[in-house]
């Protein structure tokens, strides 16, 4: 792919740009589990006022070329990315590649390693949920699936939804899918090790994305972000559409103590279902150096 596809929008005279002052940098399509496709997430963007944006879709790439040509055609900043699937300490974590070269070998070999065994582990999901009598739960998931490489969670948390087992995708996840419920089936994902090397390969800019949603105590998390940090990651996302208001400043605090800069992100999945729309959060605090104050 090119330079345009990675960096959309970019001051090809090498001018220096104006600092963004509303910067989306997480967000989710079809491509993986988002309910728009790519070009529709960047329409959505640019009407909320977005002037610099990044598709971030799991483990995946497939949508950068049309986001990309989107953006490029009303103007608007455009910044390659993805979220990446890692196991860490026995928990699930993410971690975003921002400002990536989308056609470099490693990253692009890495997350297809990554998403082997998807498919797999959707059957034995589908196969516990029909054991408390959700019914054709595969098929189900399938019909919310727009990559099936990339069928997850959400999409069988939708299918439930649909049936009228529950009242929204929230509380799927806590009464089925998270461990110790019945749906609930592991995944080994990349190593933290794994990842990082691939998004610097990429010459992206590794960002740990919504710290604020894992199930660690205090001193595991620090030891998260340490490990992070000496590994090569640069970013913490501080605010964002997964954290409370509170956590704003909890997250804004760890990226002072770290000395990691700081990303923001609505973590948007679709209208109706995500907290928070695209482009609608508050600013970063002022003293914090965003990820992309170096980007041209």
């Amino acid at each position: 792919m090119t330079e345009q596809t990675r960096a959309a929008g970019a001051d090809t005279r090498g001018a220096a740009r104006p600092r963004p002052g509303n910067a989306d940098l997480h967000c989710h399509s079809k491509v993986s589990d988002g309910m728009l496709e790519p070009c529709e997430l960047v329409r959505r963007a640019h009407r909320n006022g977005v002037d610099l944006f990044a598709l971030t879709d799991h483990d995946e790439l497939a949508g950068i070329a049309q986001a990309a040509e989107q953006a490029a055609a009303l103007g608007l900043r455009f910044v390659a990315g993805v979220e990446i699937s890692v196991t860490w300490g026995g928990e699930t974590i993410h971690v975003l590649g921002l400002n990536i070269d989308p056609g470099n070998p490693t990253l692009l070999a890495g997350l297809a390693r990554t998403r082997d065994g998807r498919l797999e582990r959707a059957r034995e999901i589908a196969a516990q949920l029909e054991r408390v009598g959700i019914a054709d739960a595969f098929e189900g998931a399938l019909s919310h699936v727009g990559n099936p490489q990339l069928i997850s969670r959400t999409h069988f948390a939708r299918h439930i939804v649909a049936s009228g087992k529950a009242r929204n995708v929230g509380e799927v996840f806590s009464r089925y899918l998270t461990e110790g419920r019945p749906g609930y089936v592991p995944h080994r994902w990349a190593s933290l090790d794994e990842a990082l090397d691939w998004i610097v390969a990429a010459a992206g800019v590794a960002v740990l994305a919504h710290p604020g949603r894992y199930r660690l105590g205090q001193t595991a998390l620090w030891s998260l972000i340490e490990s992070f940090r000496e590994r090569g990651g640069q970013g913490i996302e501080v605010v964002c559409g997964s954290h409370r208001p509170d956590q704003y400043l909890t997250f804004a605090d760890h990226a002072r103590h770290f000395g990691l800069r700081a990303s923001r992100g609505s973590d948007f999945h679709g209208p109706g279902e995500s907290s928070v729309d695209l482009g609608a959060l508050p600013p970063l605090p002022a003293d914090l150096v965003p990820v992309w104050e170096d980007w041209q």
